[in-house]
């Protein structure tokens, strides 16, 4: 699993601890079997990680406010009209905080 998608097993051992959502089968003797759902949330993790830039705090953030799920991801980047929205709901939550910060 680790050389397919591109990380050390002591990586993917790592996230199983940072990530409760990551959860393969354990075999006897401690051998991990990850399913294709497991698979797929872990190429997520990476791309979340590597690509896009994201904490592991942020990244279990994100995950968890997605439920997990790799489409619920993909359906907001696929939707313009959604992608307006949270853009139009961050731009209102960064001016209420600079608000906030000239107030203070």
């Amino acid at each position: 699993m680790a050389d397919e998608i591109g990380v050390k097993p002591h990586i993917l051992r790592y996230w199983e601890e940072q990530f409760p959502m990551l959860t393969p089968l354990k075999r006897a003797g401690g051998r991990r079997h990850y399913r294709a759902e497991d698979a797929a949330l872990v190429r997520e993790i990476r791309a979340l990680l590597q690509e896009r830039g994201f904490t592991i705090k942020g990244a279990r953030r994100h995950l968890e406010a997605a439920g997990g799920s790799q489409e619920a991801s993909a359906a907001t980047e696929n939707d313009p009209a959604e992608m307006d929205r949270v853009v139009k709901e961050l731009e209102a939550i960064r001016q209420r905080l600079e608000s906030a910060l000239d107030a203070s």
